[in-house]
């Protein structure tokens, strides 16, 4: 019988964050494939775990996925960890799932600290929608073309940030996506803990002159309902009338109706389009 992969959430700063059901499993498995096992070391011998290890990282993660894939068709249980928080989440973890996948091999998580989540839940701001881009892409085209995406996001807006880089990305999303409400939470569960509920113009402000330290998580607020409205409205407005009533007649809807939606759109009376319309005859 095959065996099963474990992907087991450790702790992001606070030991005691481990789960009870994470140190069993690591306990019993055959071995544990970590994202660094000299920093995984320190984790397992605070716990007392002494189950084999092998490295699991970005630039192995292919290969070692297919080594780890034939321990578990052999019976083996294979558990993953990273350096902190859930596997397979910003992390090579999610190649040996899908390998994991078509394989056939059976796979479960066992849930525990997330960055992200425990930064939207500390933020402030609206937790019914959000979006995750963990680390921008380091790709000068590729960040760009993520950066642009997020102008019309209208979700909460998640990114991870390490401290030397912080001070450039904050200034690309001010650029980019103007000031808006954001927090900056910093070395989450751990003793110096700090979520500040500022701006983007204020967060960068205060970290040109205080040195960013520590591991960081950016909470942005979305578009607002309301700005998507206006900008949509005067993306119409700058259309002439007569081109927005043939864009809905030239999908079969009758004048009457085209003009309820133009009016719509531009978000003014209908009786105004009929005006505007015989000015422009």
């Amino acid at each position: 019988m095959a065996g099963m992969l474990y992907l087991c959430a450790t702790p992001i700063g606070n030991l005691e964050d481990m789960t009870l059901r994470v140190l069993e499993t690591l306990q019993s498995v055959d071995i544990i494939a970590a994202e660094d096992t000299r920093n995984s070391i320190k984790l397992l011998n605070h716990f007392q775990i002494k189950t084999p290890m092998t490295s699991y990282h970005e630039y192995n993660k292919v290969e070692k996925a297919h080594y780890l894939i034939g321990l578990m068709q052999e019976g083996k249980n294979v558990a993953l960890i990273t350096d902190a928080g859930t596997p397979a989440i910003s992390d090579p973890g999610e190649v040996l799932v899908a390998l994991c996948q078509e394989a056939g091999i059976r796979t479960t998580s066992l849930p525990g600290a997330a960055a992200c989540i425990t930064a939207l839940t500390l933020s402030g701001l609206s937790t019914r929608r959000f979006c995750f881009e963990g680390f921008l892409p380091s790709d000068k085209k590729e960040r760009k073309a993520v950066l642009e995406e997020l102008i019309k996001e209208s979700r909460t807006i998640i990114i991870y940030e390490a401290p030397h880089h912080l001070r450039k990305t904050l200034r690309e999303l001010l650029d980019i996506l103007g000031n808006r409400k954001m927090a900056v939470c910093r070395e989450l569960t751990k003793k110096f803990e700090t979520v500040m509920p500022t701006t983007l113009e204020e967060a960068v402000g205060f970290h040109e002159e205080n040195e960013p330290r520590g591991e960081y998580v950016l909470v942005i607020q979305g578009k607002s309902p309301e700005e998507k409205r206006e900008e949509a409205a005067l993306e119409w407005k700058e259309m002439p009338i007569k081109e927005h009533m043939k864009y809905y007649e030239s999908q079969g809807i009758d004048r009457k109706e085209a003009m309820k939606l133009a009016a719509k759109d531009r978000g003014i009376g209908k009786r105004e389009v009929y005006r505007m319309l015989l000015d422009e005859e």
